[in-house]
């Protein structure tokens, strides 16, 4: 879908420095530099190195990470640092790495670098600088290596920003394999099985689906969301023959989120949800755990959908995979850049419904 002007200004954290990140980063930012105006985060040095081996015609231009500072600090925010119209270089802020960098090889010496670029992602957009994020896939065991408890990008932002509680929500456009486009959004997110009943709760369930319903009308436009959730159990629990979580948790809150006007509808049968008669009226499902919901979209769509984080004071968007080091320790140029790519146009529509919801 063509963009309409102005273009968005969009940071993109470059990742793990060992995985396909770097490299998927510059291939969709460079295609993509006429739909929106893209800001790489990542080590300046490596990112040149590498875009000469992607295609010398691509061209950065780096600002240091104290010029941004001065420039956020200043009275009269001055956007001087991003090319202008007909400019083709693409803005790099630099974030130096610890270690060299051999692809596919992971070096806990990175770690806290990798953690850097969303620091100076979020403080961009704080500032206004930029109007939302996309993040690269990074390693975890390698950031957990580096001294620092991580255990994802959802996580550390919802942290970050000092918001309660947020959604992952995973989607992907209409395909061969899917005729409509398909969102599940996730109860719980990176738990262990064996945790998952517990943490489906009132409460939290209820915030769950106002964010969802919430998101889905000021970014993405839907007036009035359907929303579609799943069991947590076999078969919806059975009657309580095979789980008690439907009828003492999850039917009471689609009760309770009727009540506040929002369409949501459950709990259906996980295994029989995932149908086109179903789907073809939800604009999202929301699934009660990680690998319930996502094998179905994965499957549709792998590569090619898009990682979204709802409830964020901030957009925020990501790939659908992880940091791929075998492809990454194959070559340059084998990398496949799809699902950045969507992200990048993901994350740039919700700016410009976001702002003109705003402007309502």
């Amino acid at each position: 879908m063509q963009l309409s002007r102005p273009r968005p200004i969009i940071a993109i954290t470059t990742g793990e420095p060992a995985g396909i990140g770097p490299e998927i980063s510059l291939r969709a930012a460079w295609a993509l530099r006429h739909e929106i105006r893209p800001v790489l985060i990542g080590d300046a040095a490596y990112l040149a190195m590498l875009a000469s081996e992607i295609d010398p015609t691509i061209s950065l231009m780096g600002i240091s990470q104290q010029a941004l500072r001065n420039n956020l600090a200043g009275s009269q925010f001055n956007k001087s640092a991003i090319p202008a119209s007909g400019d083709e270089r693409l803005t790099v802020i630099d974030c130096p790495l610890d270690a060299h960098v051999v692809p596919g090889q992971l070096d806990a010496r990175n770690g806290r670098a990798v953690l850097t670029t969303l620091d100076v992602a979020l403080e961009s957009v704080a500032f206004g600088w930029c109007a939302g994020m996309v993040t690269a896939p990074v390693q975890k065991s390698t950031i957990n290596d580096a001294g620092v408890a991580f255990t994802g990008h959802t996580e550390y932002l919802a942290q970050k920003t000092n918001t309660a509680q947020v959604v992952m929500m995973l989607a992907c456009e209409a395909s061969a394999t899917l005729p409509q486009v398909l969102r599940v959004a996730l109860a719980t997110t990176h738990l262990p099985l064996k945790d998952v009943a517990a943490a489906i709760q009132f409460e939290p369930l209820l915030t769950t689906l106002k964010i969802i319903n919430h998101d889905l009308r000021v970014h993405f436009g839907i007036p009035k969301p359907r929303i579609l959730l799943t069991g947590l159990n076999p078969h919806a629990g059975e009657n309580g023959y095979l789980g008690r979580e439907e009828i003492d948790v999850i039917a009471p809150v689609i009760a309770a989120a009727k009540a506040l006007g929002i369409d949501a509808e459950g709990p259906f049968p996980a295994d029989t949800l995932f149908q086109q008669k179903y789907l073809a009226q939800a604009d999202c499902v929301l699934a009660m755990y990680h690998d319930q919901g996502l094998p179905v979209l994965k499957f549709a769509s792998f590569g090619h959908g898009v990682n979204i984080t709802l409830g964020l004071p901030l957009i925020r968007t990501s790939v659908d995979h992880g940091t791929a080091l075998d492809v990454a320790r194959s070559g340059v140029g084998i990398a496949d850049d799809s699902s950045m790519r969507v992200a990048l146009r993901t994350a740039a529509q919700m700016v410009l419904y976001r702002d003109r919801s705003v402007a309502i």
